[in-house]
């Protein structure tokens, strides 16, 4: 589809305008695995409806046939995606944030520390796909 790229465009634009409402009318960045840890902790209303708002943004989308899901022809087995879940975590922990917090909110910020977080969260993303479609296909 040629208009493809549009999708794109006003997906992130969006990404990007519901990260400055929320700072603006909570003081809070979007970083999903705060909101999640924070809804799952009660904390606030607030951070259910951000994430019934992206579940229902995702489902809205692909009811109206404006995004497509990727067709896998072979699938991870459990241990690997429970394992791949739990590396996740545990890089989410270590960062003190995810991809969102760090590569929407943190870097629209110019924080080096956002900047130096995506680059290696890109940097592993980029050598985990090498290693396990290339160097370790089995």
């Amino acid at each position: 589809m040629e208009s493809q790229w549009l999708f794109s465009l006003g997906g992130g634009m969006l990404t990007g305008l519901s990260a400055l409402v929320l700072m603006l009318f909570n003081g809070r960045v979007a970083g999903i695995s705060g909101i999640l840890a924070g809804a799952l902790q009660h904390k606030a209303p607030w951070r259910l409806l951000f994430l019934l708002g992206l579940g229902a943004g995702a489902w809205l989308a692909l009811s109206l046939d404006w995004a497509t899901m990727p067709r896998f022809t072979t699938l991870p087995s459990w241990p690997v995606v429970l394992l791949a879940g739990l590396l996740v975590g545990i890089g989410t922990r270590l960062g003190n944030g995810c991809t969102s917090g760090h590569g929407i909110c943190g870097m629209g910020r110019l924080s080096m520390r956002s900047i130096v977080a995506t680059l290696t969260f890109m940097a592993v993303g980029f050598l985990t796909v090498f290693l396990t479609h290339h160097l370790f296909r089995g």
